[in-house]
């Protein structure tokens, strides 16, 4: 009985390490957002708002300042930047990846592990558009 203890154990903090410590692959994650129309999804979210190249600048930056979060891949010069923003307590990572595309920006937010987000990354997206739309 005390080997599966610690078997079950060992189980769960092995997957709380992978969850905290899987790599993130640009070539999965940093994609086109195809963005249509403004979706909530269970997983995470989609927005579209009218927008340049100093609009996707200054998200970016607002983006940077967002805590444990950093960038994937790509650069506002490029056009399109991936971050990944993970949870306090548990490291989970949520994925963001923003594009300018025919004088919109694109949003598109979504989870790695699990089936719903619970509007974590609605609520971090639409805090993210309240910041950019103070700056003007």
């Amino acid at each position: 009985m005390r080997i599966i203890f610690w078997l079950v154990l060992l189980a769960i903090i092995g997957g709380l390490a992978w969850i905290r410590l899987a790599p993130s692959d640009p070539a999965v994650w940093h994609v086109d957002p195809q963005v249509t129309a403004d979706q909530d999804l269970a997983s995470g979210v989609r927005r579209r708002l009218p927008g340049s190249e100093t609009t996707l600048r200054a998200l970016h930056g607002i983006i940077l300042q967002t805590p444990r979060t950093e960038v994937v891949a790509g650069d506002p010069a490029e056009g399109r930047v991936t971050y990944v923003t993970r949870s306090l307590w548990m490291g989970f990572p949520d994925y963001t990846t923003i594009q300018l595309e025919d004088g919109s920006v694109e949003i598109y937010a979504r989870l790695r592990f699990g089936q719903s987000d619970q509007g974590v990354n609605r609520a971090r997206v639409l805090g993210w558009m309240n910041a950019l739309n103070a700056q003007d």
